[in-house]
């Protein structure tokens, strides 16, 4: 039997709650993870329309992109969508579960998807993280290095890009004297040792410091396991915000307004002034990714796609780059492709569903 606790755990794998922006509020936010699921309904937003779907298709796991929950609630009453959305989810026994920006910012996550939807090639993160990444050292008899980097890689060390097992290792010569009451791996109470040692470096995300701390102490064979971290600075390649990659053929503005407006699948879109030069090189944030247009244009994108654009925002192109806001339900919907996708490679046994409910707020006259 799976339970929501198994959806969690695979889902905060492929997108750990780390790495949510500090304002979001992604987890579970409404039941008990050690229920049983019967069924998952996969949404953009929680309403209490998309609740009354989950009931009627007897799914008792609803997974959102948006979480419903963003401000502290003081009292539950029933006084705006909100709270009558948790009302319903405690009443019908049901769970919520949002994966929000930790989704936007892993590299398989929304903004690959929504590069895929435009058939970009060669798509990267446009603005990588920094200070995600730490280096661990430690010191390992010769004898062991073998079984103790490979529990450091278990344990999800060493992974570097489309790398794995990645370590340096040096050599040198340790020294220690046991105490009377040590019992020591090697050498004798009281006496100083020497052993030739293996010094050992990976790499690792910081949120994984006591799973990899963990395996190496299990796997070391020195009673007392001499080791050291230091963060990073290091930008992260695999983590940060919005895409960037190339379109198969260069365009002129009006072609790419028109292929964008077929791809996806889109009624109007707000842009700025076309520009002179072919676009090629085009930069997607799903949601609101006015805050990336100064990378975008750093990186000389021809194009930025995104939402929730400000009036003055589009001065800022100034005829360097377009500007295209398809609209911040628009840019996000295929996220429950997505998360349908990421969940049907791992559970095969239960019911996954795709929201049929249309959530979005904005309507066009």
């Amino acid at each position: 039997m799976v339970k929501v606790k198994d959806i969690i755990n695979h889902l905060e794998q492929i997108a750990p709650l780390a790495y949510q922006e500090s304002y979001d509020r992604a987890g579970i936010l409404v039941g008990d993870a050690s229920t049983t699921v019967t069924g998952v309904l996969i949404c953009l937003d929680i309403t209490e329309a998309v609740l009354h779907e989950a009931k009627a298709q007897n799914c008792n796991l609803v997974i959102a992109h948006h979480p419903i929950i963003f401000q502290p609630i003081k009292k539950l009453t029933g006084s705006n969508h909100v709270e009558r959305c948790i009302i319903q989810a405690i009443r019908q026994d049901l769970a919520i579960y949002t994966i929000h920006t930790n989704l936007d910012n892993v590299v398989q996550g929304v903004n690959k998807h929504l590069a895929q939807q435009l058939a970009l090639q060669h798509p990267g993160i446009l603005l990588p993280k920094s200070s995600t990444l730490c280096k661990l050292t430690t010191f390992v008899p010769q004898s062991a290095i073998e079984q103790v980097l490979q529990a450091l890689h278990q344990a999800g060390a060493g992974h570097i890009g489309d790398y794995t097992h990645c370590s340096f290792v040096s050599t040198g010569i340790g020294s220690f004297r046991p105490t009377a009451v040590a019992s020591p791996y090697i050498g004798t109470p009281n006496k100083v040792e020497k052993v030739a040692e293996h010094r050992a470096e990976v790499i690792f995300p910081t949120h994984l410091a006591k799973p990899v701390i963990a395996a190496l102490k299990q796997a070391h064979p020195y009673e007392e396991v001499a080791y050291y971290m230091q963060k990073l600075e290091n930008s992260n390649p695999q983590v940060g915000a919005g895409m960037v990659g190339q379109l198969p053929q260069a365009l002129t503005s009006e072609k790419f307004l028109g292929y964008l407006k077929t791809k996806m699948n889109l009624g109007c879109i707000r842009h700025s002034a076309p520009i002179t030069r072919p676009i090629k090189k085009v930069a997607v944030c799903g949601g609101s990714g006015s805050f990336l247009l100064q990378e975008a244009m750093r990186q000389q994108a021809d194009a930025l796609i995104t939402a929730d654009i400000k009036y003055h925002d589009f001065f800022n192109a100034e005829g360097n780059i377009l500007i295209a806001d398809i609209g911040h339900y628009e840019s996000e919907v295929a996220t429950k492709n997505l998360i349908h996708d990421l969940l049907s490679e791992k559970f095969t046994s239960i019911v996954l569903l795709k929201c049929k409910t249309i959530t979005n707020p904005v309507h066009y006259f």
